[in-house]
């Protein structure tokens, strides 16, 4: 595996923690305005860093 993709596969992980995290800290009511549950979190995190 080339330099290039380990870092970009860093990235898209390091995107996916930063996101779970932001969200998380978001109340219930904030997340159901958004059309999230909490349950859905690391699905929608993984979901806006997929690596295209």
């Amino acid at each position: 595996m080339s330099i290039k993709k380990i870092a970009s596969k860093f990235n898209a992980w390091r995107r996916y923690r930063v996101s779970v995290r932001e969200l998380s800290r978001l109340s219930d009511r904030e997340l159901h305005d958004l059309g999230i549950g909490r349950g859905d979190i690391e699905f929608v995190a993984r979901k806006s860093v997929r690596v295209g």
